[in-house]
């Protein structure tokens, strides 16, 4: 009964795909993993997005700095918002182009999961810190690869599709883009092959190998361009009226109307095709407000008062980890919250340099901190040496 039902359930979510989906969307059927795996009631991308959701990575989204670090306002994006507009954004353009949505879904959740703590500044102290340490440079969109790939589940990863990690390799949403056009022949050499050039190469240019790939690339930025600038707004950083007047005239002044605006316009340009683009002065509006957001917003020195200080405690939080590995300190964090609980082959097939990366990636922004003052600032004995209360 339960084999008859699962081949029933499984009929129709295929038959549902072939009948809804375009011609250009990729299939559920299609899913490619590592390893074989015994299938269930969910399709292939489904059982992906659920894998995510309950990833430890994806719990650490919540107290991970999207751009505003150190501010004291609950209304701030925080990661763990970003993804959730990239997903919704994502799957509107999705459904309009009938792409899969479960494809979209998985990839937009898990597009950043690799971030370290303190957003993209923390992502450039820590790729120095590699570099100074023999390793290769520090890339977000890698390192969510391997989390899932790799770390997760005590080393074992997630199994997770091929489509799906490599839509959250080639994400990268700073790079402008104006149209795309999946890289259709691609298998796992090929996503092995460029995740060690994007570490080796910073300026490589990454293409998804599916629509639902190109889809959340460009809801990336859709989803953080206005939403910064309302951010920004908020913390008094800047005033609506400095954004620049032509973009304004194209796009919008308020994130509502900038999403809408590029949301429609790639809808538009991209119906029954085998690739998305926007038009033209859509595409050059998106590519200046970006470049107002970097110079006003990204790399105001307004905002920048801390990062001495963040940019230390990466580099004592490194070195501190790394020795306590060499030195085989057991009491240390790293093995307490990390190692322990690894099998030995992740343990046995990474350096002590790699491993202490992986570590302070994985860290919110309030662990990350409460690290550094568990090594580096004394703790309060309490009311006696005992710590307990003398009886009055």
């Amino acid at each position: 009964m339960a084999k008859g039902l699962f081949d029933r359930i499984k009929s129709q979510n295929d038959e549902r795909e072939r009948h809804i989906l375009s011609k250009f969307a990729t299939k559920s059927s299609n899913g490619v993993r590592r390893r074989r795996e015994k299938e269930d009631y969910r399709t292939a991308f489904f059982r992906d997005t659920d894998r995510i959701l309950h990833s430890q990575a994806y719990s650490r989204y919540i107290d991970k700095t999207q751009v505003f670090s150190l501010f004291e306002n609950d209304l701030i994006t925080h990661r763990g918002l970003h993804v959730q507009f990239v997903s919704k954004i994502a799957r509107v353009i999705g459904r309009a182009l009938r792409l899969n949505e479960d494809l979209i879904e998985a990839i937009a959740l898990g597009h950043d999961i690799g971030h370290p703590p303190f957003g993209h500044e923390g992502e450039q102290y820590l790729s120095d810190l590699c570099k100074e340490n023999g390793i290769y440079s520090f890339h977000h969109n890698v390192q969510g690869v391997r989390f899932l790939d790799v770390i997760e589940q005590r080393g074992d990863g997630w199994n997770l599709a091929l489509q799906v990690l490599d839509g959250i390799l080639c994400h990268d949403g700073e790079v402008h883009t104006e149209y795309l056009k999946p890289n259709w022949d691609k298998s796992w050499d090929s996503l092995d092959k460029e995740m060690e050039e994007r570490i080796k190469r910073k300026e490589v240019d990454l293409i998804p190998m599916t629509l639902e790939g190109c889809v959340v690339k460009f809801a990336d930025v859709f989803g953080y361009v206005g939403r910064d600038i309302e951010d920004a707004i908020a913390v008094k950083l800047i005033k609506r009226k400095d954004l620049p007047q032509d973009c304004v005239a194209t796009l919008g002044n308020t994130n509502a109307k900038i999403i809408d605006t590029l949301v429609t316009d790639l809808i538009g340009n991209s119906l029954e095709s085998d690739q998305l683009s926007l038009s033209r002065d859509v595409s050059e509006a998106l590519s200046k407000l970006k470049q107002f957001n970097y110079e006003k917003i990204y790399f105001n020195p307004e905002i920048k008062g801390q990062s001495n200080k963040i940019q230390r405690m990466f580099g004592f939080l490194f070195d501190t980890f790394l020795r306590d590995i060499q030195e085989e300190d057991k009491s240390s964090w790293i093995f307490e919250h990390f190692l322990k609980n690894m099998k030995s082959k992740y343990i046995e097939t990474n350096d002590p340099g790699e491993i202490v990366k992986d570590f302070i990636s994985g860290m919110t922004d309030d662990y990350f901190n409460n690290a550094f003052r568990n090594k580096y600032l004394p703790d309060k004995f309490g009311y006696s040496i005992n710590d307990k209360i003398a009886s009055l």
